[in-house]
């Protein structure tokens, strides 16, 4: 899942929404630092309710991302996506198709989600613009214990930048995915992507439900039932 996936379903907790942002937000600040589960746990019930709910937002970020990940709606998803790549792509036969499928997946649902309500990613900025980025840096820092001081400002930078408006946009779509590729030391992708990034975005709706139902059964985005472009398959 993306930021908006991740945190829709606790916008009326907003520290915890924030949280389910951290462990995507160390990996940009400092890549040694992880927001691993078994840590965030032991600051679940911590007596200081700041901590306790950012602690919170990342046991469900790490949740969320099992069962999502392993739903068959994903696996074939992505690997539908990863062979279109390589077509796209002659020759690059390896990691990259791959991993462009598993990250398009989870932006191109975020996409959906302010397409259908752009007043969703207005609300989610404005609570991360409510709460105190320190406040946040200073939470993570004791659950993690590998303090960071740029974790403050890169929030910032992420509210400033607003850059999840540039999911409806193809062209800025490319510019951001190819923000992703060097970030991670791959190539870039080449200006074709940017024109089978709406091919791509019909498949991925088209299993829009399920990608974002657990196993369960039980949808954590009440949204999710009565939307009536998601609902349409």
């Amino acid at each position: 899942m993306n930021f908006l996936s991740h945190a829709l379903p606790y916008f009326d907790q907003p520290l915890k929404a924030a949280g389910t942002a951290v462990p995507d937000w160390l990996s940009v600040v400092d890549r040694k630092i992880r927001a691993r589960r078994r840590h965030a746990m032991l600051w679940t019930a911590d007596e200081d309710p700041d901590v306790r709910d950012v602690a919170r937002g990342i046991v469900q970020h790490v949740d969320d991302d099992q069962w999502f990940h392993a739903t068959q709606a994903f696996v074939e998803t992505n690997m539908t996506l990863a062979i279109q790549l390589r077509d796209l792509l002659p020759g690059d036969a390896g990691f990259r198709p791959t991993f462009v499928g598993h990250i398009l997946i989870e932006i191109l649902l975020d996409s959906f989600w302010i397409r259908d309500d752009p007043t969703i990613v207005d609300r989610y900025y404005g609570l991360l613009s409510d709460l105190s980025s320190e406040k946040i840096q200073a939470c993570v820092n004791k659950i993690t214990g590998k303090p960071t001081e740029q974790l403050a400002s890169a929030i910032d930078r992420f509210i400033e930048l607003r850059f999840l408006y540039d999911y409806l946009d193809n062209d800025k779509l490319l510019f951001r995915l190819n923000q992703v590729m060097s970030r991670v030391g791959l190539a870039a992708l080449p200006p074709q992507v940017g024109r089978w990034l709406s091919q791509a975005s019909t498949l991925v709706e088209s299993r829009r439900t399920q990608l974002l139902t657990p196993p369960t059964g039980e949808s954590p985005f009440p949204t999710l039932q009565t939307s009536n472009s998601i609902g349409k398959q």
